[in-house]
This record gives C-alpha cells, sequence and structure tokens, in this order.
C-alpha cells in the first residue's frame, strides 16, 4: 500500500496550484493526472489580474511574463457594420469593459493574459517539483476511492500500461473537474442550472494588419459570437442552441463558413482555412455546484465543485483562487495528520459566496443577452448597457473588475511566498 498525506486527483490549475502550495508547506502532496502530458486544446487559456498577483507572490511572476502570450486589454464590440474581409480591429467599437482602468484601483496587472494553459500547468509543475514534498504522476488515471466506513481514505488507480494500485491518503481532493471520477459514489448533492447555449470553438488565422486587443462579442440573426486574441491567431467561441451540435453538423461545412462569415465579415476571407468540421470542437455548457463540497477524507474544487458558464472565461480564476483557500486553511491540519470535515467545510464556507455571486451573474447574462440573441428577439447588447457605456466611459472599470478581480480574491499564504524567481536563458518573451 502507497500512501501520501494529500492525493489530488487531476493536474489541472486548481490541482497543480494546490499541490505546490501546499509542498512549500512541507505537506507530502501526490497529484495524479491521468494524461501523459498537459497538451491538450481549447481549454480555458484566460489568466486573470488576481492569478497574475498570485504568481507574483510565488515568485513565478517573471517566469510567467516570459511565456508566449498575448494580452486582453477591454472587452468591446462594433457600432457599425463591418466590411467582409476588412482588417479585425479597425472599425469603431463600443466598450464595456475596459481591464486599463483597473489600474487605478491598484491592480498591478490590468489585463487578462491569455497563455495556452499546457504552458501555465507546465510553469507550475517545475515549481513544484522542486519541493521534496512533492510528486507528480502522469499516465495514471483514478478509477475509483478507498473506503473505510463512510471515510474516504485514499484511492484506486490504473496507469497508462494496465498497472493497478491504491494510495492510502489523509485526503483526497477531487480537481479532475465537472465530470470528475473522485466524486462519483460520493453522496454531494448538486444543484443543476439550465444554460441556453452549447459552444463549438475554433481557430482562425490573425493577419499581420489585424489591430484587435478586446475580447469582442458579436451577435446577430440567432447567433452569438465571441472573438479572443492570441497569438498568432482568434480563438473563435461560436454558440450554438443546446443539443444542436449534430444537426448543424448535418448543414454540412459550408452552412457553418457562411453562418460565422455573416455574423463576423472580417472572418469571411479566412473562412476556408477550417477544412473540416472536425477542427471545430463542442463544448456542453454546464453551469452547476455542489451543495455541500466535501465528505470525510474528500473535498471537492473548482469544476468538481461547480461547473461554470464560459462566459466571462472565470472558470480557471475560480478553481485557483478554491485551491488557495484550500492550502490556506488545510496546510496545517494536514502536517499534523488529520483533518476533520469541519476543516473541509470551512473551505466551502470561505469560497461559495463568490461562486454563487459568478454564478447569479452568469445566469442574468444567459436570461438577459444571450438567450433572446439566440431565440432572435435581440441583434445586440442591451440598449440600456449601450447608452450607459457610452456615456460614461469609467463605468466600464465595473465589469473588468467583476471579471478580472471578482468578489473575493484570494493571496498566497505567508508560507507559499518566494522571492522572485529569474527567467530561464533562452526563455521566449511575448511579442504582443
Amino acid at each position: 500500500m502507497e500512501r501520501t498525506t494529500c492525493c489530488v486527483v487531476g493536474g489541472g490549475p486548481a490541482g497543480m496550484m494546490l499541490g505546490l502550495l501546499l509542498a512549500r508547506a512541507g505537506v507530502e502532496v501526490t497529484v495524479l493526472e491521468k494524461h501523459a502530458d498537459f497538451l491538450r486544446d481549447f481549454r480555458g487559456d484566460t489568466v486573470h489580474p488576481t492569478t497574475l498577483d498570485l504568481l507574483d507572490d510565488l515568485g513565478l511572476g517573471e517566469r510567467f511574463a516570459a511565456l508566449p502570450q498575448s494580452r486582453v486589454d477591454e472587452v468591446a464590440f462594433p457600432t457599425e457594420p463591418m466590411r467582409p474581409g476588412a482588417a479585425v480591429g479597425h472599425g469603431p467599437m463600443l466598450r464595456v469593459g475596459d481591464f486599463t482602468r483597473l489600474a487605478a484601483l491598484g491592480v498591478r496587472h490590468p489585463y487578462v493574459a491569455m497563455v495556452p494553459q499546457w504552458d501555465l500547468l507546465d510553469l507550475l509543475a517545475d515549481a513544484a517539483g522542486r519541493e521534496p514534498s512533492f510528486t507528480l504522476r502522469m499516465n495514471t488515471e483514478v478509477t475509483g476511492l478507498r473506503r473505510d466506513g463512510e471515510r474516504v481514505t485514499g484511492v484506486r488507480y490504473r496507469t497508462a500500461d494496465g498497472v493497478e494500485g491504491e494510495i492510502g491518503a489523509t485526503l483526497v481532493v477531487a480537481g479532475d473537474g465537472r465530470t470528475s471520477t473522485a466524486r462519483t459514489g460520493v453522496d454531494l448533492p448538486i444543484t443543476e442550472y439550465a444554460c441556453p447555449m452549447d459552444v463549438w470553438w475554433f481557430r482562425l488565422p490573425r493577419h499581420a494588419d489585424d489591430t484587435m486587443t478586446a475580447l469582442s462579442p458579436r451577435m446577430g440573426d440567432r447567433r452569438f459570437g465571441l472573438l479572443i486574441p492570441r497569438e498568432g491567431y482568434y480563438q473563435v467561441a461560436y454558440m450554438t442552441p443546446p443539443g444542436s451540435d449534430a444537426a448543424l453538423r448535418e448543414r454540412g461545412l459550408e452552412a457553418f463558413r457562411a453562418d460565422v462569415a455573416e455574423l463576423i465579415p472580417e472572418f469571411a476571407d479566412r473562412m476556408d482555412t477550417i477544412t473540416s468540421l472536425d477542427e471545430v470542437k463542442l463544448l456542453s455548457v454546464q453551469l452547476n455546484r455542489l451543495r455541500r463540497w466535501h465528505v470525510d477524507g474528500l473535498l471537492c474544487l473548482g469544476d468538481a465543485a461547480h461547473a461554470m458558464s464560459p462566459l466571462g472565461g472565470v472558470g480557471i480564476n475560480l478553481a485557483i483562487q478554491d485551491a488557495v483557500a484550500a492550502a490556506t486553511l488545510l496546510a496545517e491540519p494536514l502536517l499534523r495528520g488529520q483533518v476533520t470535515p469541519e476543516e473541509l467545510a470551512a473551505v466551502r464556507r470561505r469560497r461559495v459566496l463568490p461562486t454563487v455571486l459568478v454564478q447569479t451573474l452568469q445566469r442574468v447574462m444567459h436570461r438577459a443577452i444571450l438567450r433572446p440573441v439566440l431565440e432572435g428577439r435581440r441583434s445586440g447588447p442591451p440598449a440600456a448597457v449601450r447608452r450607459l457605456m457610452a456615456a460614461v466611459p469609467p463605468a466600464t472599470i465595473l465589469p473588468a473588475y467583476l471579471i478580472g478581480v471578482g468578489f473575493r480574491p484570494e493571496r498566497a499564504p505567508a508560507f507559499a511566498r518566494r522571492e522572485p524567481e529569474p527567467v530561464p536563458a533562452g526563455a521566449q518573451h511575448p511579442s504582443s
């Protein structure tokens, strides 16, 4: 029987951040990741101002800044019809969120960094790997939980080459996403909320004369899209009614190209770069949260505790904030070798209010914006929003704050803080 103090299931943002923080406290922690590496497409790649502050606290800010990345300064949409094939970002835009204004509130990084998630996870894994009490095991899939009566006492696992085993642990943390295996069979009631859309994700090339640095929503004729400027390309989220994936694929590639070009005319001259609908990935949107995040010996964090809508790209930020809160509250109990259910419940008490508030805002946006657009009752943002942002530009700080900072930002605990680490020689710096 193998043993560890804290076994973290899933090497995503919550799992890797928790592993790093606990290891810096001296807790023996083992992270199990079922894949061979972190190279997976179309995951959330937004790194918010609060997460950038956290990386500074951990001494990783300079190394993160050296990663290839683009920076999003605002949320804005066109105020006039765009010409097909025009350079993206050259037309008049109305800001609805201005991250640069956060500097006036003392925010050190007034922007959202767009970085491939695998680069962030590799950075965290490298930092954690230098801690003697940290272990990362790739190609290791958790298949179930070990139990002693009602208490969770560890996990069962299977490696990529078929070897099966068990790891005993003082605490198991489920950080393996909305379809969490670690919470399967555990009595954790969940509240589900209806979502008016699924999302098709795809990429289109970014031309040399494009100047877009904004998250840019596009709305019209039962269609909703979001342009996300990335390093060398655009990531596009194309909203569709839930359950319509098969019917839309049946219409074929040419119909898809025409639909996107009608919604986003600037992309009319580059839609032929999508050569197959296999390049278009479906995300079935979920919005839910557990009513209790723990049982004795098991704690759920991030998407395993609360699946978020992709609106605002806040899922990663909330998952990382969960991990910081959990490390802050549980490092000492783990070091003494016992974590009580009451101590696990304290993590949810600390994080449930920001979770509820963000999900409430997302549900309001679903009802007020997304659903009317997809049902053909609106072709743009509400008129009151347009008038307010046009008449009072400083009001754009509110959406920027809600997305970039949120309701309860967490700071690194003292035991995890380090002096800035130098950038390794030859590291690539961002070009935008």
